[in-house]
């Protein structure tokens, strides 16, 4: 184990990232657990605030993050500082992202049905530092051979197709499928062929004049989310806790 972190990780640079990677997960990780004991009223744990202001914890996440980020910068791909820059921005970004719903909708929206975002863009960010760590290089250029390498052409050209399959796997409103095939291209490809949703912008340009196309795709999203709604829905309750129930206004008689 040893010998395998030190050719893969160590060397080649990697530390840092690894390092930030798993500072990421275990804020996340923690804070979830705080939050969730606050929320239950178990616990020493309660909300910080100054004034009679909620001091959400995105507030020091930015501070962290940014700290962290020009530790980084000024500091080598080696060595004790660039390890601790990289802790730093890993808590930074995990008490960020915990609350990225809060920033996408400038709204309390922590333990609402719109905060599940916020457990879906940490899972994900998460899975692509991994990818990174496992030797992923965007766009496909990991794929390249040493002497394609050094002919900037092909290099440019591996960019630009898979870039091109990416943003045409978004366009069909795949929206997770073209963030993993930046990392792994044969992924955005997969997206890029398949039948685009429906309301997306490529179904409203391209099936406006093709029913059998736009019954074959509301079909296929409406099997596809029966089948896995309902699995995506607990593991995100396991993960972030399941959110509060939307309050229905009482009918006046």
């Amino acid at each position: 184990m040893g010998h395998w972190l030190q050719r893969n990780i160590v060397e080649p640079g990697k530390l840092p990232l690894l390092l930030a990677l798993t500072a990421f997960v275990l804020t996340f990780v923690i804070t979830r657990v705080v939050t969730r004991m606050i929320r239950a009223g178990k616990g020493p744990f309660g909300n910080v605030s100054a004034g009679g202001v909620h001091i959400h914890h995105v507030v020091p996440g930015v501070v962290l993050t940014v700290v962290g980020g020009f530790g980084a910068v000024a500091s080598a791909r080696h060595g004790f500082g660039a390890g601790l820059a990289a802790v730093v921005f890993g808590i930074g970004a995990g008490l960020v992202l915990d609350e990225f719903a809060l920033i996408l909708h400038l709204d309390d929206v922590y333990w609402t049905e719109a905060g599940r975002q916020s457990v879906e863009v940490v899972v994900v960010t998460a899975a692509l530092v991994g990818l990174l760590l496992a030797g992923f290089v965007p766009f496909g250029v990991n794929d390249l051979s040493d002497h394609e390498l050094q002919d900037r052409g092909a290099v440019i050209s591996s960019i630009a197709v898979n870039f091109a399959f990416s943003l045409l796997a978004l366009s069909k409103g795949k929206a997770r499928t073209a963030i993993f095939g930046v990392v792994v291209p044969v992924v955005a490809l997969v997206g890029a062929i398949r039948l685009a949703r429906p309301g997306s912008p490529w179904a409203r340009r391209f099936y406006r004049r093709r029913p059998r196309a736009r019954a074959r795709s509301t079909l296929r999203v409406y099997r596809h989310d029966r089948r896995w709604a309902g699995p995506r829905r607990r593991i995100q309750d396991l993960i972030g806790g399941k959110p509060d129930e939307p309050v229905v206004p009482a009918l006046r008689r």
